[in-house]
Parts: C-alpha cells; structure tokens; sequence
C-alpha cells in the first residue's frame, strides 16, 4: 500500500528537500504541497493524506491551529500528523501534541529514519521515543494543574492496564512493560491498547500527556497516585 503524504511547510527549499527524501522510497507518494497553515487544511481535505508532515510556525495559520483542525475533520479525512521542528525543546511542540499530533521530527533527520519515522505513524504507531518526545511532554505538561476529569477518567482503567499506562508514560516499550509486569508483549500491547480505547485518546503520544496531566506520572519519573 502506498502512503500518501502531505507537505505543509512556508519555505520551498524544505518542502522540496523533504519531497526528494520521500521520493527515495517506493512506498511514499507527496499528494501535495503546502505553504500556509490554511492551504494545510484544504489540501488535507481534498487530497486526504495519510500523513501530514507539519511545521510548527507558518504564516496564514500556525501548524497547531492546523493540526487541531486537520485532525477534528470527519472520520477518514486525516489519520496522522507529524510535527516538524528545528527545536526540539520548542513549547510549542508540546501544545501541537496537545493538538493531536503522533509525534515530532527535527529537520534535521536523517534521509533513513525520517521514511521509517512516515511508515511507522501511517501503521498507526505513535512517535514516542524514550528520549526525546517524552522529555518534551515531561517538560510542560507539569506546568498545568491536574485536571480532576482525567482522574476520572482513569478510574475506567483495571489495575494492569492503569500500571501498563503509567510504564508507557515512563518511556518504556512493550517488550520493556511485559519484563516488568512479567506478562508477555503481546499482552502488554493489548492492555494498552485497551487503555486507549477506554480513555478516548488517539494514540501513545496521548496517552502519556494524559498520565502526566492527570497526576498519574509526575516530572522526573516519579510516579503518584491518580488523583481523585
């Protein structure tokens, strides 16, 4: 199956770099091009991507704004929207996640993992590295109060997959929660899965700013209680 990819980015020399990094693979297609947050929304829409590749900063309509919308369309439009960003300790990545988006890559990727990083998020996979991406949701999402409805809301969890969300949070794979729970991989990934099915949120990105908003994980790796 090929993936079609959108580019939505205000400066031509990027998008066209990016567009020849695709083109390497014979997997990936570019459905279209994008100079402004606005031209993102209408081209997802008409040309209904399987990915879109966004930048953070653009005129006529930031990348967040555009990724809230993008990704609020009706079902099928849009399944998955990759931030990109030349700072990875930007603010403003972490309030595009907030918006939905599967993760983020700095522009400075390399030609090899920018295509597995494009496949990965099309399979449905989240971008959620141990290092960096969680850092970035550890940085500023412990600068919001608790929300007492996510507490709530993990209170629909069982007791596995609440210690399942709390792992995933701390930056661990599944093969890394089943040794930890001393269950095997495959019923690590069901329980989280689980987990994002009850909770209603898109994907793992998701699921880790909610532990972390909710008070499930604290900043630093030390985990509480989810408040009540």
């Amino acid at each position: 199956m090929t993936i079609r990819v959108l580019l939505a980015d205000d400066q031509a020399l990027v998008r066209a770099g990016f567009r020849s990094l695709l083109a390497r693979s014979r997997d990936i297609t570019v459905v279209g091009e994008a100079a402004t947050g606005e031209e993102a929304v209408a081209l997802a829409a008409s040309s209904r991507p399987d990915v879109v590749l966004m930048d953070i900063r653009m005129p006529g309509g930031d990348g967040i704004t555009a990724t809230r919308r993008i990704l609020d369309a009706p079902a099928g439009a849009v399944r998955r929207v990759i931030i990109l960003t030349t700072f990875d300790t930007d603010e403003h990545v972490f309030a595009a996640l907030r918006a939905g988006a599967s993760g983020f890559l700095t522009k400075e990727i390399e030609p090899a993992e920018l295509r597995r990083a494009v496949a990965a998020v099309a399979a449905g996979d989240a971008l959620l590295s141990p290092g960096v991406t969680r850092r970035v949701i550890e940085q500023f999402a412990h600068r919001q109060d608790p929300a007492p409805g996510d507490g709530r809301r993990l209170a629909a969890l069982t007791a596995r997959e609440l210690e399942a969300v709390r792992l995933v949070a701390l930056g661990l794979s599944n093969d890394q929660i089943a040794e930890r729970l001393v269950i095997s991989p495959l019923t690590a990934k069901t329980h989280i899965t689980r987990a994002i099915a009850k909770l209603g949120v898109r994907d793992r990105v998701q699921l880790v700013i909610l532990a972390y908003e909710s008070g499930l994980v604290r900043p630093a790796g030390r985990a509480g209680p989810p408040p009540a």
